[in-house]
């Protein structure tokens, strides 16, 4: 057991009356779980304290120099009331991933997912159980020194907030339109497309607001050096079934080692369906759209779990997939996952986690 302390509000908000109405990413629990990290003292003073305003310095690292990684992960609640996770290991073990990287001090895994686990009792109250609903969880760690000059900070906090939240995309389980980026870049190997970072999505709202501007939900990105090789859409990774094969880009150092990814890989091989992560040009998916071989394609992600894909503009070639519909792969691996997230399937993988 870890001593986290717990410092309770006395101001209470008022919670969201109908949770078939809510947004993504706008309402915001009563407490947040905060550690500090001072070097020669390492991680230090685990707490639930009010949520509300960071006090930090002009100067402070993070808005200067971008040292910040995150993680997106959600709670669900069951039929019979409990409150799960998914994989909450994998997050916290994807999120020292991104420590490395930009030269972070790792965390204690157990430690923080004791920490969430504490909140989220806390907290229990704000998960909601509409259809389609659930709490999600945004742990980040922010450089704090106030220094200006390019180098690791030696002072962190670590932050976990909640926010009870409705579908990610309008749209829900029907299919979305996608442009193909061929202008930007977001990534390349050897850089940070591969962690949650924001720099990463500060990259991307370029071409997102290009994109919508032309009635698109959201971007696919090409490789940055070729051009050609299809990476990740800007909030999912990407999946194709092409003929019986299943298709998604390899994990090559450019695009983001998804969970639901990971998850839905799985589920599709336990299935016995043959399954590939290897590359794949835009060239490669629109022949085989002419040849009537591409049979479906969506995103995975933790925010959507599953987004159907049923339009592709590259470069004024407009791929409509599937007539539009939601494919039967899709809607089985959606309703697979969300049945294992919210207990409404039997885990014989192991994934969920209860909050006790």
């Amino acid at each position: 057991m870890y001593n986290i302390r717990v410092e309770m509000s006395q101001n209470l908000k008022e919670k969201p009356k109908d949770e078939s109405k809510l947004t993504f990413g706008d309402y915001f629990t009563d407490h947040m779980f905060v550690m500090n990290y001072d070097e020669g003292k390492g991680w230090n003073d685990p707490r639930v304290v009010p949520y509300g305003p960071i006090s930090l310095e002009p100067s402070a690292m993070v808005f200067h120099y971008a040292q910040e990684v995150f993680e997106g992960l959600k709670a669900y609640k069951a039929a019979d009331g409990r409150i799960l996770l998914f994989r909450p290991d994998e997050n916290f073990k994807r999120l020292n991933a991104s420590n490395e990287r930009l030269c972070i001090p790792p965390i204690d895994e157990e430690l923080a997912l004791e920490g969430l686990k504490e909140l989220i009792k806390i907290e229990k109250g704000w998960v909601p159980s509409a259809c389609d609903t659930s709490l999600y969880i945004r742990p980040f760690i922010i450089a704090t020194d106030p220094h200006l000059g390019v180098r690791p900070g030696k002072h962190y906090l670590f932050i976990i907030i909640l926010s009870p939240v409705g579908p990610y995309y309008p749209e829900g389980l029907n299919p979305v339109k996608i442009y193909v980026e061929t202008k930007y870049v977001r990534a390349v190997k050897g850089g940070t497309g591969h962690i949650k970072t924001g720099g990463n999505y500060a990259a991307s709202l370029k071409s997102q607001a290009e994109a919508k501007g032309l009635n698109y939900t959201q971007v696919l990105w090409l490789d940055g050096v070729e051009r050609k090789y299809i990476e990740e859409v800007g909030t999912m990774n990407v999946f194709f079934k092409i003929g019986e094969e299943i298709v998604t880009p390899a994990l090559e150092g450019s695009i983001l080692p998804g969970i639901t990814r990971k998850s839905a890989i799985e589920l599709m091989r336990s299935w016995g369906l043959k399954v590939n992560e290897r590359r794949i040009s835009i060239d490669e998916l629109a022949e085989a759209y002419d040849k009537g071989e591409l049979k479906e394609a969506f995103g995975t992600g933790t925010a959507a779990v599953i987004s159907p894909i049923g339009h592709l503009n590259w470069n004024g070639k407009i791929m409509d997939i599937n007539g539009g519909q939601i494919g039967e792969l899709s809607h089985k691996l959606y309703e697979t996952l969300t049945g294992i997230q919210c207990g409404r399937l039997p885990d014989t993988f192991g994934w969920t986690v209860e909050v006790k």
